[in-house]
């Protein structure tokens, strides 16, 4: 065991008065491309990083759910699993996405009763990179585990994006949960969203000279309060406008033609950005399965001009990012995640050189405006959710 391992034990020795019945991790993830596709049964391609939410869990059988957080103040939190109720709302804090994990086994029939849960997280929030999703799936894995629930980790991710849907009121997809749960070293997943087949795609920068680098810009604007939900609706009113089950069904080919169909430009845009967006993913795909992957960083800074324009969930700094990376030398980058803050990601070169007059010319552009200095740090593929001690 490690260090951290140990600490979370100890940590949860001293708040519940015994040890735990495990540890198990699960990571955070950055999205290479497919933004804002999952919701309309797309393609997206995730790779998990090594930031990771850990959970040290004991079984309960009387029905008492125990929660307690090192990162977050408030002591523990205690509530009976049959008396959870969906909030529906968004709200809850913390707690609310363990939690609504209880609720949702058991809302399918498992037959899940009380537990002591004792929580950390290396993933940064805020910023981006699905840290709900790695405290949803943490504990869903512990609890399929310590339940005997036989579920897999697609089945494990179904369960978290219901609870952060249901319970939580959060309207998102299931990219994050299913890298949080299915990612393996060294790998970007695709992932069909619609039927959720998924191939694992060998992703060695290093081997190409190349590196992926993580922007935090540290940053998320109130404009995002929303506006996840709102593009969503868009999207679903395009679909309907057009005569699909969801946007996924326009083909590339035809997109200039479903475009003169519409009449409301911000249905348009959104349909736009959509149905491009699926087209890179594809040819991201081409060029990593014919080892060119220099060749998809001007895709990535293409997804971003379409995030930005058409999509607008971009902001100011995360257009900064990708305007001094690119005018560094970069070979391209974008805003990944939900937007109006939180990360973006470039791909650079490895050579020092390279990557650190990019890195150096972001804090810069961040400097001369006033800006927090971001946080700026590899993107190395990760395993997915597993069992720790």
């Amino acid at each position: 065991m490690n260090h951290v391992t140990d600490a979370v034990i100890k940590a949860f020795t001293e708040l519940y008065g015994a040890e735990p019945d495990g540890v198990w991790a699960a990571p955070g993830r950055v999205n290479l491309i497919g933004e804002y596709t999952d919701f309309n049964d797309g393609f997206v391609m995730p790779l998990a990083l090594p930031h990771t939410a850990v959970a040290a869990v004991a079984r309960r059988d009387d029905g008492v759910l125990r929660l307690h957080s090192a990162d977050v103040d408030g002591g523990i939190v205690q509530l009976r699993a049959d008396e959870l109720a969906p909030l529906g709302s968004g709200s809850g804090g913390w707690a609310a996405y363990p939690a609504g994990v209880v609720w949702a086994l058991r809302e399918a029939g498992h037959a899940v009763g009380g537990a002591d849960i004792h929580l950390t997280s290396t993933v940064p929030t805020g910023a981006g990179l699905s840290s709900s999703a790695a405290l949803e799936v943490v504990t869903a894995l512990a609890l399929n585990d310590l339940y005997d629930l036989g579920l897999s980790g697609d089945r494990l991710a179904v369960v978290a994006q219901r609870a952060e849907n249901a319970f939580v009121g959060v309207p998102c997809g299931i990219m994050d949960q299913t890298a949080a749960a299915c990612c393996t070293e060294g790998h970007a997943l695709y992932l069909d969203t619609r039927d959720l087949t998924r191939r694992q795609v060998p992703f060695d920068l290093a081997a190409h000279g190349l590196e992926l680098l993580v922007v935090d810009t540290r940053v998320k604007h109130a404009l995002g309060d929303g506006a996840y939900a709102e593009r969503r609706e868009g999207c679903e009113a395009g679909a309907r406008a057009l005569g699909v089950a969801a946007l996924r069904d326009v083909p590339y080919a035809g997109l200039r033609a479903a475009l003169e169909s519409l009449g409301d430009e911000r249905i348009r845009r959104y349909v736009r950005h959509v149905v491009s967006e699926n087209h890179r993913v594809e040819q991201v795909i081409g060029l990593l399965d014919g080892a060119d992957p220099r060749a998809v960083g001007p895709l990535l800074t293409e997804g971003h001009v379409s995030l930005r324009d058409d999509l607008r969930v971009s902001c100011e700094e995360l257009d900064l990012v990708v305007e001094s990376a690119n005018a560094a030398g970069a070979l391209g980058a974008r805003m990944t995640g939900g937007g109006f803050g939180g990360s973006a990601i470039v791909l650079v070169e490895s050579s020092a050189s390279a990557s650190d007059t990019v890195t150096k010319s972001i804090e810069t552009a961040f400097a001369a405006t006033s800006r927090t200095a971001p946080r700026i740090f590899r993107a190395i593929p990760a395993r997915g959710a597993h069992r720790v001690a």
